[in-house]
């Protein structure tokens, strides 16, 4: 694998994003504005070649926003076995898309085959690092083939990553994985040519260090990563995050107790990545996707984020609020967000 990017080889190409809402992006493309290199949006699903989405319920009557990814102007699109992919040839966002019907043999063999592909498309496209991971699928707590199903794909993506030579441990991209009403697994994936920075929580132990009880195979993702963006900016995404300590769930069946620790653990996070760059990340700076076991509590955990962040931060202002169910099920939310700022990654 590459060595760690450095201030003095910058992506060729600029990578910008930003989340805003799905209609204005459709309507921008109706009028004939250039289209963006791609975007993901929450709540819905498209046509459109460059946008995909996340089949997930939108709450709190929000409307549907979009992260809107810019990058060349000369964008190339294919297929490599289950995965859809567009590519500027600097920066890459693939997507895999499958049903309920292709678990026909255990969901821990099609996350196994859903990577393999990720991994070929890398190879294929010359984008060979992943950078941020999204993973959706149902039934995410219920009992598979003599597992939890999270715990069935964590064995199929950790091996994935192993049969292709990639980072399932230390070095491992930032990522969240969530549990959707209908359909099948679902991917979506950033990549680029240069490797992203990790950053863990000392709070926590790595995901990818938990002991057996949580699964014959661990996590295979890191607390967050910093990328190099091009034109002087950094990305930092920052994986999902909910109310654990060590690697043992707090606050059982306490939403606000959940909401407080998650936002502790949020900031120590970024604290890590500020220490590892220099650009500077706040949290009310970024941009969340929240998301809530049951839709009852979204209204609560609105207003204590309001009160703990500022209705008026960023964070609040592009808040985006889904239903889903969190990877554990003693877990009422979880929290992955993003952001960019001016500066260069320290290769230490």
């Amino acid at each position: 694998m590459s060595a760690r990017p450095t201030p003095q080889d910058p992506p060729a190409t600029a990578l910008r994003v930003e989340r805003r809402p799905l209609a204005q992006v459709r309507a921008e493309a109706a009028a004939g504005h250039p289209p963006p290199f791609a975007a993901l949006a929450y709540g819905a699903t498209g046509h459109e070649p460059w946008m995909t989405g996340v089949a997930a319920h939108v709450l709190l009557a929000g409307e549907t926003q979009a992260d809107v990814w810019r990058a060349g102007a000369a964008v190339q699109s294919g297929t490599t076995g289950v995965v859809r992919w567009r590519t500027d040839g600097q920066w890459l966002l693939g997507v895999v898309d499958l049903s309920a019907a292709d678990e026909a043999g255990g969901l821990e063999p099609l996350a196994r085959r859903a990577y393999a592909n990720v991994f070929q498309t890398l190879a294929q496209a010359g984008c060979p690092h992943l950078l941020r991971l999204w993973n959706y699928l149902p039934r995410i707590n219920a009992e598979g083939h003599g597992l939890e199903r999270y715990r069935e794909f964590n064995a199929g993506r950790q091996q994935a990553f192993l049969d292709a030579g990639y980072a399932a441990f230390d070095g491992a991209p930032a990522a969240c994985a969530l549990g959707i009403r209908d359909g099948g697994l679902c991917v979506r994936f950033l990549a680029g040519r240069a490797p992203p920075v990790p950053v863990e929580n000392p709070r926590q132990v790595s995901a990818y260090r938990y002991p057996e009880r949580y699964g014959p195979r661990a996590p295979t993702f890191s607390r967050a990563a910093l990328a190099q963006l091009g034109g002087g900016e950094v990305a930092l995404f920052v994986s999902g995050t909910a109310s654990i300590v060590g690697h043992e769930t707090v606050h059982h069946g306490d939403v606000p107790a959940q909401l407080a620790e998650t936002l502790v653990n949020l900031r120590t996070v970024v604290g890590e990545a500020n220490r590892r760059t220099t650009a500077r990340f706040a949290l009310e700076d970024t941009e969340p996707v929240v998301y809530v076991r049951h839709p009852a509590d979204a209204g609560d955990i609105r207003r204590r984020l309001a009160e703990a962040l500022g209705a008026e931060s960023r964070f609040m202002r592009q808040a985006v609020f889904l239903e889903a169910d969190i990877c554990r099920a003693d877990l009422l939310l979880e929290i992955e967000t993003h952001a960019t700022a001016p500066g260069r990654l320290d290769p230490t």
